[in-house]
């Protein structure tokens, strides 16, 4: 099952990916709760946005994470190797690490002045919708790659691990970031395990003290954890700024714009 799995990763990623954000996308147009602006455009400008960060990656990375980690299988290598745990106990052990390993990263761009620089073209969209999700920066998605690499050998993380936070990541991702509002009940227990639009949208806002609050992107351990947890947004949800001050003008969205950034 495994070996089918890695053999059509691509496949996979790609089809739920496609699934999900189609999905999602009907969810917040036909019931939305901010309302976005020329959506079509938006999901166009980053979706060659997330093409761009995909093409830098293939070209600095030949070899992509999932195939680093077969070789870190082959050769027993890793913390998480250490032991001879059971193969299902390592993998449960790698999805794990690998959540808690973007959390620590994601709390390290908001206050890296110069990786923030890189991370704030996430941060700059005036809206919060499904497509804020793929909206990074080509050279942190190629950074990102980087660390991810890095830790995958360090950990010793199964190439099966990553796959699967791989899909996990990019559902939750879509999930948190679509104009939807779950009924209170269901965000109340639903967000004990995972990240909810509702808690993620907090960290969009337009407010420092809220920006540097729910870094999570799948897991909301961490921010209860390591108490960067934010119940409440400090204005209606519904009505309050999202992005950045100083990008809020409407060029600031276009292409090159978002593109250049990071270098002014």
């Amino acid at each position: 099952m495994s070996d089918w799995l890695l053999q059509h990763e691509i496949a996979l990623r790609t089809g739920i990916f496609a699934g999900l954000f189609a999905l999602l996308a009907l969810a917040q147009s036909l019931r939305p709760f901010r309302g976005v602006l020329s959506p079509w455009r938006r999901w166009a400008r980053h979706l060659l946005l997330a093409a761009l960060g995909t093409l830098l990656v293939r070209l600095l990375f030949p070899v992509v994470a999932i195939a680093v980690a077969a070789e870190v299988d082959a050769a027993d290598f890793g913390l998480l190797q250490l032991g001879n745990a059971p193969f299902a106990l390592q993998v449960l052990g790698g999805v794990i690490v690998l959540d808690l390993i973007i959390y620590l990263q994601h709390r390290i761009f908001h206050r890296v002045p110069w990786l923030w620089r890189l991370h704030r073209m996430h941060h700059s969209d005036t809206e919060f919708e499904v497509s804020t999700a793929i909206r990074f920066h080509p050279l942190e998605i190629a950074l990102s790659m980087l660390i991810k690499i890095a830790m995958i050998v360090i950990c010793g993380i199964p190439a099966l691990a990553v796959l699967l936070f791989e899909i996990l990541l990019n559902a939750t991702a879509l999930f948190s970031h679509a104009d939807i509002r779950l009924p209170a009940s269901i965000d109340r227990w639903l967000r004990r395990l995972l990240v909810t639009p509702d808690m993620h949208r907090i960290h969009h806002s337009a407010t420092p003290v809220e920006t540097n609050s729910n870094f999570g992107f799948c897991l909301s351990l961490w921010d209860r954890l390591f108490e960067s947890y934010r119940d409440k947004a400090l204005r209606d949800p519904a009505e309050m700024p999202i992005g950045l001050e100083q990008f809020r003008e409407s060029r600031e969205q276009r292409l090159m714009p978002l593109l250049s950034q990071p270098f002014r």
